[in-house]
């Protein structure tokens, strides 16, 4: 008996459970349905009765941007004409010439023609000014709308007017597009007799080739210890950072897993191949600019204990994006799970809307942070990024550093350094004398580069909010004993950062004789964070006593 009224009781409740699930769904359907009507009803009495003439498409996508930005910084809409650049970021190919241009003092100037494409071949070298494409004068025109002139199918022909660096008239160049593949790895080769490094700067298809060749080809040198570079990557494919990892993690291991809001997209990613090698010493540099893939990389080698994290901390994207397709070609990258790292922790930012001035996450509360263990036991955390093992604080350039390069002075001098002497040393051995930097500050004379210290800024806003809570007459001596006390000398900065101006330079002068792989190898010189991963890699039992966690 009481069974059947538990059985009556049950059925009655059936219908209104079904009843009240069905009111859920269809009340909020019909929420999307009322706002989408009152959304296209505005959009129509807007463009009827605007007080000036509006233009509907820039319109609609003001108003798509503005309600994805309310989500989070990477569900973004991709119109038709910004596909293909979508595809170019996605790929890392597209049909064009070759090279980086960017636009100087209302000049379109070539910045880094790539080794053996057709700007390369044709003979363009930085600080050469575009004046045409196929007739089309590109003087006030922007950087991008210049790029989409300079690219088009693989085989198609343009016609380019450039003036060459140090030259007063113009030529006529005719180049042949190409497909163009930007390399995954600009640069790999030996740092001394026993450490390579592999500097892997995006993961677009093809990353994981390139990266094992590099390892392959470093080991046959006779590297006995690996340095993978994934400073200011901001990462790529999922499936490529996977298969990296694999390669200095054992097959079935996980790499990471996704979890969303549907259940199709919590996944778990296993290393799929036998790993290249799973013994030799590694360690991977990051920064904060270093993001997404280059995260999961740094993350997978870190839990397992599979190496040595140095630098600072990453970006803190552990946003896993998807694209669907919309009506006229168009794209929404959507954001569809978070990424879990193996021992479980998310790298996503707890807060990705407020970040530091150059992007990184900044300090996270303790409260706000949950702990997780690596293979051999040691404590890692969640929240911001992939905090290293070994952390290397930033340095700020001086004031004085950062005004040359706004003010395009270094880039300048580097052209007219290039102009004036035919060759110099390899990327690595190059400095200049103390008689080329004398030549350069004596250059720099009569050209402006003005500019504020910190200390400067922060006393004049001392300054400002003394007057306006009525303690400057108090002070007014002091203050202004004190401003003399500071007052920068340009002059004197020149010879007080010396080397921090020549290093920049240096690195600028290289570029012009050996492009970015040039770049990249002076840089050796002066990098902290690769000074110490050579370091620590030389030093076998503090490799393995930060491993183990004792």
């Amino acid at each position: 008996m009481k069974l059947n009224k538990k059985r009556w009781v049950l059925l009655l409740l059936i219908p209104i459970i079904l009843l009240g699930t069905a009111f859920t769904k269809t009340d909020k359907y019909f929420e999307i349905v009322r706002n989408l009507d009152i959304f296209a009803t505005l959009y129509k009495e807007v463009n009827a009765y605007y007080v000036d003439e509006v233009n509907p498409s820039k319109l609609m996508n003001t108003g798509i941007e503005a309600m994805l930005e309310s989500l989070d910084p990477y569900t973004n809409y991709i119109g038709e004409d910004d596909i293909e650049d979508y595809r170019t970021h996605m790929t890392g190919q597209y049909g064009g010439i070759g090279c980086v241009i960017g636009n100087r003092e209302e000049k379109c100037l070539v910045l880094m023609p790539y080794l053996g494409f057709p700007a390369h071949k044709a003979g363009f070298t930085i600080g050469d000014e575009i004046i045409a494409i196929d007739g089309i004068i590109v003087k006030d025109k922007n950087t991008s709308d210049i790029s989409k002139i300079l690219k088009g199918q693989a085989g198609t022909p343009v016609k380019i007017t450039i003036r060459k660096v140090g030259k007063t008239t113009t030529e006529e160049l005719s180049l042949m597009r190409e497909r163009i593949k930007i390399d995954n790895v600009p640069f790999y080769g030996m740092v001394n007799p026993t450490t390579g490094i592999i500097k892997l700067s995006e993961f677009t298809g093809e990353a994981t080739k390139d990266v094992k060749k590099a390892l392959q080809e470093l080991k046959q040198k006779g590297a006995k210890s690996i340095i993978l570079d994934l400073r200011g990557n901001p990462g790529g494919l999922l499936s490529e950072a996977i298969n990296i990892s694999n390669l200095f993690i054992p097959k079935d291991k996980l790499i990471v897993s996704t979890k969303g809001k549907i259940a199709e997209w919590n996944k778990e990613y296993f290393a799929m191949e036998l790993a290249e090698d799973v013994n030799i010493p590694v360690a991977v540099l990051i920064n904060s600019r270093s993001a997404s893939a280059a995260e999961i990389v740094s993350g997978v080698i870190q839990d397992y204990d599979r190496g040595v994290i140095v630098g600072q901390r990453s970006f803190g994207k552990g946003l896993v994006q998807a694209t669907r397709p919309l009506s006229y070609n168009a794209q929404l990258k959507i954001t569809t799970a978070k990424y879990y790292t193996p021992s479980g922790r998310c790298i996503q930012a707890i807060d990705y809307s407020n970040r530091n001035e150059d992007g990184s996450v900044g300090k996270i509360p303790d409260s706000l942070q949950h702990n997780f263990k690596t293979g051999t036991g040691r404590v890692v955390r969640d929240g911001g990024g992939v905090l290293p093992d070994l952390v290397i604080e930033k340095e700020n350039a001086p004031a004085i550093v950062v005004s040359l390069v706004t003010h395009n002075l270094l880039f300048d001098y580097a052209t007219q350094y290039y102009i004036t002497h035919a060759t110099i040393k390899s990327a690595q051995e190059f400095t200049l004398s103390d008689a080329d930097y004398d030549d350069f500050t004596k250059w720099l004379n009569g050209r402006e580069y003005d500019y504020s210290t910190q200390v400067e800024k922060t006393l004049t806003q001392l300054e400002a909010e003394s007057k306006e809570e009525k303690y400057y007459d108090a002070i007014k001596v002091q203050m202004e004993t004190f401003k003399q006390q500071i007052k920068h000398s340009k002059e004197n900065d020149l010879i007080t950062f010396k080397e921090d101006i020549k290093s920049v330079l240096e690195d600028e002068i290289v570029s012009r004789y050996y492009l970015q792989k040039g770049i990249i190898e002076a840089s050796f010189k002066h990098d902290k964070e690769l000074k110490e991963a050579i370091r620590v890699l030389s030093n076998q039992a503090e490799y393995t006593k930060i491993l183990s966690g004792k």
